[in-house]
């Protein structure tokens, strides 16, 4: 890899760090959870750090527990989902060390997510970004280097979308049919070429805030408290924090405590000719 690529990646991850109770399956909270059944351990006081240490979560999963149905969407009006159900979704990515752990995950728990890659990130890690492919889960784009698209002229803005799809694209080998805008900050007019092309929309329900300095069992309670008050929705987590990726098979087991069901998605028709995107006016 170029010394131009890896200081690419490293002013994209610059950008990118500033982006958009029932009892658990252990005694405790979630908090005291990432310790507590290794052997030798006890349960932690509420205010003492977690540890990083995922293991004992993984040996309690059963897999396919949490899997639930698989939806094949065309645009954001299909995604309906029903009462404790959800859509696992990951932004920013790929990431060595970080976005391995979590696929990791989501294999132990049989569950598939979706994956918004940024462009830049995608063209430096390409081998992890096929390895999202690979591992069943659909994927999209998220411009090619993190742009705050409402900022912008709207050629501008296009362009920027466009590229980072290629990029995606070209890394996976695949159509990166799925688009979230970065910062969730878009314009109608953006909105309207994207759906003439026939793009879907990811928009959010549930925001992890993980990109917030906090521990990954607060991160984790709360992603589950926003969630617990809508009952279902798409959740953003960012597949580039060590944080997300060490509380996310204690989210996930929350999740199987509580009922929920993590609903796959899957692009369901063609693309239209970019043409159309004239149309969208």
């Amino acid at each position: 890899m170029s010394f131009r690529s890896l200081l690419a990646a490293g002013l994209c991850l610059a950008a990118l760090s500033g982006c958009a109770n029932r009892q658990a399956i252990h005694t405790g909270s979630i908090k005291t959870a990432y310790a507590y059944g290794m052997e030798g351990e006890q349960p932690l006081a509420t205010s003492a750090p977690a540890k990083e240490d995922t293991v004992a979560w993984m040996r309690t999963v059963h897999p396919n527990a949490l899997a639930g149905r698989t939806l094949a969407v065309g645009s954001l009006h299909d995604i309906r989902l029903r009462e404790r159900e959800v859509v696992l979704t990951f932004d920013d990515g790929p990431m060595p060390g970080k976005t391995e752990k979590v696929l990791d995950t989501l294999d132990a728990f049989g569950v598939k997510a979706t994956f918004l890659m940024v462009g830049q990130m995608a063209e430096t890690y390409p081998s992890i970004a096929r390895s999202v492919v690979a591992r069943g889960h659909s994927i999209g784009s998220h411009t090619y280097r993190h742009r705050n698209l409402a900022s912008m002229s709207f050629d501008s803005a296009l362009s920027e979308i466009q590229r980072g799809e290629k990029a995606v694209q070209k890394a996976t080998a695949t159509d990166a049919a799925f688009f979230r805008f970065p910062y969730l900050s878009d314009t109608r007019r953006l909105r309207s070429a994207l759906t003439a092309r026939g793009e879907v929309i990811m928009d959010v329900d549930v925001d992890s805030k993980d990109y917030f300095k906090d521990g990954p069992a607060k991160v984790a309670e709360r992603t589950m408290a926003a969630l617990n008050r809508r009952g279902r929705g798409i959740i953003l987590m960012h597949d580039i924090h060590k944080r997300t990726a060490t509380m996310l098979p204690a989210m996930l087991n929350e999740l199987k405590a509580q009922g929920y069901k993590v609903v796959a998605l899957r692009y369901k028709r063609s693309r239209m000719p970019e043409q159309m995107i004239a149309s969208a006016e």
